[in-house]
């Protein structure tokens, strides 16, 4: 027997008002979006607070562990570590790059468009062969490092500061891996659906504002 309150929601996602939760949702991240600058003498602490400060980051990297559950119930257990390191060491590589002042066009907008793209794939269930997820996350997580890198000042410790950085991000993918097996022992798999449904819904928000 279900808790009465997944009962609710299912009858919630059957009355097919799970667009205007996705509105809600974008609204309610939007003023979140601008990236937050970090303090001076900067280290592990700060670098590990970064991702959260805005929403953008957080959406994706918690969108990589939805969507990795999701490639594992196809039957590639693999993808629950995999994908979340083919983001974590490419965005280590952006990082460093846009530390470096090393160019990278259309940050900003790879950025929104990784967003929206990542809901989008979650939201569907798109399940492509594990490779082809790869790609994707590795070309995604080099705007969201790079933008890292760019923000970072330089009077901050670059190492322990990436450091933070990168460990923040892998307890991100965690999140969105542990909601998503929440969502499969309550048997609503729909949940982590309707959660991409949001992350395309702000990314969109982000693309157009």
């Amino acid at each position: 027997m279900f808790p009465s309150k997944f009962v609710k929601f299912g009858k919630f996602v059957k009355s097919g008002r799970i667009p205007a939760l996705s509105a809600v949702l974008a609204l309610l991240a939007a003023p979140a979006f601008a990236h937050v600058g970090v303090d001076s003498g900067a280290g592990f602490g700060t670098g590990f607070s970064h991702p959260f400060g805005g929403l953008d980051h957080m959406l994706a990297m918690v969108a990589v562990g939805l969507w990795a559950i999701q490639l594992a119930a196809k039957g590639n257990t693999r993808a629950l570590w995999l994908l979340p390191l083919s983001f974590v060491l490419p965005m280590a590589l952006g990082f460093l790059g846009g530390y470096l002042g090393l160019a990278l066009p259309g940050v900003e907008l790879g950025i929104a468009v990784s967003v929206l793209a990542l809901g989008l794939v979650v939201a569907f269930s798109f399940r492509p062969p594990l490779w082809v997820a790869m790609l994707f996350t590795t070309a995604a997580a080099l705007f969201h490092g790079h933008a890292h890198g760019a923000e970072m000042p330089e009077t901050a410790a670059a190492l322990s500061f990436g450091a933070g950085m990168v460990a923040a991000t892998a307890l991100l993918h965690a999140g969105g891996i542990a909601l998503a097996r929440l969502a499969q022992r309550a048997a609503l798999p729909v949940l982590t659906r309707v959660a991409g449904a949001g992350v395309a819904a702000a990314g969109l928000v982000l693309l157009v504002g």
